[in-house]
């Protein structure tokens, strides 16, 4: 069992994220763990009627199927490695087993023509 696949399971059996699911993802993901972390606890993980978005500092990520659309996805990981994801897609992955995204029944499609 790879590291990711470890703290999913712990995350999923667990429901939250306690401390040692915390060090798992840091330990699996570094920085990006972090940043995810953060972004969950900040309830900046939005779910759509079409999409799964992040907010992040400067712009608005859209996650699906585990890719994104940011930069680092594009040009630094490995989409083919399970083990590699941008802090947008692992916060999505977090807030989705502990049942925190920050729903919102509208769809993403019509929100982002005012942004």
């Amino acid at each position: 069992m790879t590291a990711t696949e470890e703290w999913r399971a712990a995350l999923a059996e667990t429901g939250e994220l306690d401390s040692d699911v915390t060090e798992r993802i840091i330990r699996a993901h570094g920085d990006r763990g972090v940043r995810a972390i953060e972004a969950v606890a900040e309830r900046r993980v939005k779910q759509y009627r079409d999409f799964t978005v992040v907010v992040g500092h400067t712009e608005e990520y859209v996650v699906e199927d585990g890719g994104c659309t940011c930069k680092d996805s594009a040009y630094n990981l490995d989409a083919d490695d399970p083990d590699q994801a941008c802090w947008h897609a692992l916060a999505v992955a977090i807030a989705r087993r502990i049942d925190a995204l920050d729903h919102h029944d509208m769809w993403y499609a019509e929100v982002r023509e005012f942004l």
